[in-house]
């Protein structure tokens, strides 16, 4: 019997292995391993893939959202007790964020057919304290859309986008996530579209004076070494990770394309009335599938027959961030789509080193799923 994996990190990077292998010992010979030539190469070319002047290296995708709202409150764009509009139907992550900056989340139900914030239903959750919109571009799909523009501009809100998930997606008219709103983080976490050897993350901005305070921010407070104007935090990409980035971003173009590829044959070829398949975009680029993600009624039955067959599934994300005991006080909300949701997504194995023939054996194996 075939088997497969959700994601195998050693056959995602095998291909680079040489590569990577040389990028590392290049970084082990310079002997800096922090703030060095590999943090400013990446950076430099991060910014010339995306199209911004702005980017950041950090430790990680939580403290890229962290440290953005933490610049704002230092810069008095955004101030404790502020509420930002978060999408209900995200990982812990997002809301984490906000809650470590003594901010407060607003959650905000997400659009049935694509999983992302429904942005028909912000303007009815703002109030005299909204102060912000973090859009989560979920599973890889970009939310972006006029109306989330014109209510941003209405109320005068920041625009922040939480892009873990999304590198190498954009919009209609061709611009990158990570570039759209005032601020983003992203994540290299090693199982994202493109990921790192271990953690890591950046800030992408247009705004000059913000990425200096992120910058300063993510090193203890201060740019200058012992000169600390601000309560910082330690939180800088190292040259290691930097150096794989470097390697890798080479490839994250065709690497998501081969993802849509396989999105577009899965929703081909699979054919189940008791799975509900996601919905593909009209332009294909605004979508890279870090997650192939399926709906079923019959979840617990559908895992273990695909586990009796072979095939790994995941849930992202079995709990919304509002039932989490981390968050009590938001325990007694009343979130219905989020909720069924939470109850009803399975991830497919989507990597990029699946072929046309994996993907169709699994396709046929989900055919074949019945209820008895």
């Amino acid at each position: 019997m075939k088997t497969y994996d959700l994601l195998s990190l050693q056959q995602l990077n095998a291909p680079y292995a040489h590569e990577l292998k040389e990028a590392a010992c290049r970084v082990i010979d310079s002997g800096w391993y922090l703030r060095g030539t590999e943090t400013e190469a990446f950076e430099r070319e991060m910014a010339a893939y995306l199209g911004i002047n702005q980017v950041v290296g950090v430790a990680n995708g939580l403290d890229a959202l962290r440290l953005i709202f933490k610049a704002y409150i230092a810069l008095g764009r955004l101030q404790p007790g502020d509420e930002v509009i978060v999408p209900a139907n995200t990982f812990i992550a997002s809301v984490l964020a906000i809650t470590d900056c003594d901010l407060v989340p607003r959650f905000v139900e997400p659009s049935i057919s694509t999983h992302n914030l429904d942005t028909s239903l912000i303007e009815q959750a703002i109030t005299t304290r909204t102060r912000a919109i973090l859009v989560v571009h979920l599973y890889g799909r970009a939310c972006w859309d006029e109306q989330l523009v014109a209510t941003a501009r209405k109320h005068n809100l920041l625009i922040i986008e939480d892009n873990a998930q999304a590198l190498g997606a954009r919009t209609d008219n061709g611009v990158h996530t990570g570039t759209l709103g005032d601020a983003a983080g992203t994540s290299f976490y090693p199982g994202k579209n493109l990921g790192a050897l271990g953690d890591a993350g950046m800030v992408t901005t247009r705004d000059n004076e913000l990425a200096r305070m992120v910058r300063a921010l993510g090193n203890y407070g201060g740019n200058t070494r012992y000169i600390y104007e601000h309560q910082g935090l330690n939180s800088r990409i190292d040259e290691i990770q930097a150096a794989m980035l470097r390697v890798k971003l080479q490839y994250i173009d065709s690497e998501n394309q081969r993802r849509s590829h396989i999105a577009q044959q899965y929703n081909t070829s699979i054919d189940n009335p008791y799975i509900t398949l996601p919905q593909l975009p009209a332009q294909p680029h605004s979508h890279v599938w870090h997650q192939y993600v399926v709906c079923t009624q019959y979840r617990d039955a559908f895992m273990q027959y695909m586990r009796n067959n072979g095939i790994a599934t995941a849930i992202h994300y079995p709990i919304p961030p509002h039932k989490h005991e981390a968050y009590k006080a938001y325990n007694t909300l009343s979130l219905p789509l989020t909720e069924r949701l939470a109850n009803e997504v399975v991830s497919l194995p989507i990597a990029p080193y699946l072929t046309d023939d994996d993907v169709e054996y699994i396709a046929q194996v989900i055919n074949r799923f019945e209820i008895e």
